[in-house]
């Protein structure tokens, strides 16, 4: 703390010695100086407005760089040699680092016009001659996937827009046929295929509509299987596989907007909630000339089981599919007919609790076998499977989990995977013969943190992206496998300086024990000023489910910021991970939350807290807040209502008050079928513990939240006026879940959080 900063805390301290204000304003008083004295860019402290209006603190981000599919170069957009705006698409060498101009940036200017395309995303045909153009995208739901598709011929230079007379923003997904003749891409929910030749369009699906929905998905696969594009061209690009989706019967959530026109006016969305009728799922084979859909033979009722995954199967006859029970504790691997439709099951998966579903099958061996994740033997490992399923071999051995698989490099036979055996909380790249064997690790050992890497086609290179809990992320142009870097593409030099001139808090990564033989890991910030003789308040920051780690050695933005704000001006901020979280400490640790949602992470952290106020006499017990969003604002709640003399003060934001309003693909995940455990989902909903509310709650949400719905927020604030409980709470019209849409909002709520941060939890160091 500055001394002129100093001086403004003592002045208000005097005036609350002389009984001229209540402690609340003082906390407003001192929030709002606070704020003020760190809102020059040459101060050392941060503010809200500094690290929320402007760009003081934005990362760069590396390029979008794509891998030759030809050879070991790579492409990105660069600033036009020719001045100007847009970006010129260059191929550069990595060894040579010698650059050509594949199209300069005057080649994305539309036709009879003088502005550029904006690039929001770009692939390659498989020849690499012809180039996809996603531009002027919008918001489906989370991402933008909607938008317009241009073709640029690299060899004529010419540029043409597809989709015909479609209306702007309405295509999605458009990919390559293989010899890049053809592009496929959805349009109100029915397929089209457009050749180049001529521009000929060809409707392949017919019956699209809201409640027929052909090559994409409806909002609960989206959101819980992240399925968007649902459609997958056969390697000799006669053939289209595709999902159908059947949502007749779904029932439609009413949300209501009240800010974007005269009237408010109803936005459905077909929204199946725990123990609701899903959409019915089916997969069919159409050819890309048209004609009728061959539908696969999958046993099984549709309304209550989910394809989850699909691709072709090394060739153009067969697909490999991946169906989950409603439960989702099996998964079956099932190989197709694309011609005949008969299908058989060759991977069964299985677990107690549930199975994961973001497994793609990787093939190998010329189609003979492919490479697939399981924690059959309670790590999640690497497995050669053959293409009958009769032969299943681990290809990663120990007690560690692989986290995902980075690369395949056949010809030399090396599997490339990220791993984190010793630290749950890093990343790391390391490799092993496809036989199996000893492990090598490759990201070097000295640097701790978080690891990225987007691997060549041939094994040699890497693009590399490094960062940890303090420091923004950097990437580099590496060798591979000695790990060796050969050019930095992104260092982010302005960002790090401007972290260099603040009064940076102190950073540490710790672990508690919380009894029954378990650990947690966690992190602490503290006050630059930090003095161990005193005591502090803490605010932990809480997620608490398996859809999310806090506990990362990895840069977090501008959250990490908001951290170090908040512990600059006086307060511990401390993050623990409690069982059940999806950190790399086995399969067991993971499925702890089986149906205890709610029950044992309030509970686990909980005990984490009360270890720590044991363990650290510099952290007030009288002091304790917690603040968290969506699954972590349910865990805020959980934990001012099931535990309400250990917190004193909890912020909210987008939490899920009641378990049986969330959707079905997730809760019932987690939580089982409602009806096969009531008593989970009242328990571990926090509504039914509202009426043991002792301390200062702050509820933030969205009305327009298409995720976690206001009508549970609506619900709580019932039960605690019912229960004459105090509370604060603020709707903020309209927005999502993110809460980020309209001017000013993100730095508007804030500011919300820290000024009730200061008001309800006093900030500074006071003697033991």
């Amino acid at each position: 703390m500055n001394d002129r900063l100093f001086a403004t805390v003592l002045r208000l301290k005097r005036i609350v010695s002389i009984g001229a204000v209540c402690v609340p304003v003082l906390a407003g008083l001192l929030a709002n100086a606070v704020a003020a004295e760190g809102s020059s860019t040459n101060s050392p402290l941060l503010s809200v407005d500094r690290i929320f209006e402007g760009d003081e603190f934005n990362a760069e981000s590396a390029p979008q760089i794509v891998w030759s599919k030809r050879g070991t170069g790579y492409y990105g957009f660069e600033k036009a040699v020719a001045g100007g705006e847009g970006k010129d698409l260059v191929l550069t060498d990595p060894e040579s680092e010698k650059k050509e101009i594949v199209a300069p940036a005057h080649a994305f200017t539309i036709p009879g016009e003088f502005r550029p395309l904006a690039i929001d995303g770009y692939e390659f045909s498989e020849d690499e001659t012809k180039l996809l153009i996603f531009t002027n995208s919008r918001r489906v739901w989370r991402q933008n996937t909607r938008g317009d598709y241009w073709v640029y011929d690299i060899t004529s230079r010419e540029l043409r827009k597809l989709g015909g007379d479609a209306a702007p923003s309405t295509l999605m997904f458009a990919k390559f046929s293989n010899d890049g003749t053809q592009v496929a891409y959805v349009r109100d929910h029915n397929i089209f295929v457009q050749q180049f030749r001529d521009m000929t369009l060809l409707q392949l699906t017919h019956d699209g509509s809201k409640q027929t929905i052909n090559g994409t998905f409806d909002w609960v696969y989206e959101e819980e299987l992240s399925l968007r594009d649902g459609f997958r061209w056969s390697p000799d690009g006669l053939s289209i596989a595709y999902w159908q989706l059947d949502s007749k019967g779904v029932r439609e959530f009413q949300m209501m907007n009240n800010t974007d026109s005269f009237y408010p006016k109803t936005v459905p969305i077909l929204y199946p909630k725990t123990g609701e009728q899903n959409s019915a799922a089916r997969i069919g084979v159409i050819h890309a000339s048209g004609g009728e859909t061959r539908w696969m033979n999958v046993p099984g009722d549709p309304r209550n089981h989910y394809l989850a995954r699909l691709n072709w199967a090394s060739n153009s006859t067969e697909l490999l599919l991946q169906q989950f029970n409603r439960k989702q504790n099996t998964n079956l691997v099932i190989l197709a007919n694309a011609q005949t439709g008969e299908v058989k099951t060759i991977v069964k998966e299985t677990d107690a609790a549930w199975v994961e579903n973001e497994n793609e099958a990787r093939w190998i061996d010329h189609g003979k076998r492919f490479l697939w994740l399981s924690e059959r033997d309670g790590w999640q490992h690497v497995y050669r499977v053959s293409r009958d399923g009769e032969t299943v071999s681990r290809v990663t051995k120990g007690d560690f989990d692989v986290l995902s698989i980075a690369g395949v490099d056949e010809a030399q036979g090396w599997l490339y995977y990220i791993s984190s055996p010793e630290n749950p909380t890093r990343r790391s790249l390391f490799r092993v013969k496809l036989e199996g064997g000893k492990p090598e690790r490759l990201t070097p050992a000295d640097k701790p943190g978080t690891h990225t890497y987007n691997i060549s086609p041939d094994s040699r290179w890497a693009i590399h992206t490094h960062s940890t809990f303090d420091r923004p992320p950097t990437t580099d142009l590496i060798r591979l496998p000695e790990h060796k870097a050969h050019r930095v593409i992104e260092e982010n030099k302005k960002l790090n300086g401007k972290l260099d001139a603040l009064s940076k808090p102190s950073t540490e990564f710790f672990r508690v024990d919380i009894g029954e033989k378990t650990t947690l890991d966690g992190w602490c910030i503290r006050p630059p000023d930090f003095d161990a003789t005193k005591k502090y308040p803490v605010l932990f920051h809480v997620y608490g489910e398996p859809a999310g780690q806090t506990v990362l050695d990895a840069w977090s933005g501008k959250k990490t910021l908001w951290h170090w704000m908040i512990a600059q001006q006086g307060y511990l901020v401390m993050s623990v991970d409690n069982r059940g979280t999806p950190a790399p400490r086995g399969r067991a640790w993971r499925r702890s939350l089986h149906k205890s949602i709610g029950i044992l992470n309030p509970a686990d952290q909980a005990a984490a807290t009360q270890a720590i106020l044991k363990r650290w006499g510099y952290v007030d017990p009288k002091r304790v807040g917690i603040w968290g969003w969506s699954g972590g604002g349910s865990s805020t709640l959980n934990a001012l209502f099931q535990y309400p003399d250990l917190y004193q003060t909890g912020m909210s934001v987008a939490p899920v008050p009641n378990q049986r309003h969330y959707d079905s693909i997730y809760q019932e995940r987690y939580m089982g079928l409602p009806e096969e455990n009531p008593d989970g989902y009242r328990k571990g909903s926090p509504i039914s513990h509202a009426h043991r509310l002792k301390g200062n709650l702050l509820i933030v949400h969205g009305t327009g939240d298409d995720n976690v719905h206001y009508q549970g927020l609506e619900a709580l604030v019932n039960e605690l006026v019912a229960n004459n409980k105090p509370f604060t709470m603020m709707a903020y019209p309209n927005r999502t879940h993110s809460i980020s849409e309209g001017k000013n909002t993100t730095r508007h709520l804030h500011g919300l959080l820290t000024r009730f941060l200061h008001q309800n939890l006093e900030a500074g160091a006071k003697e033991r």
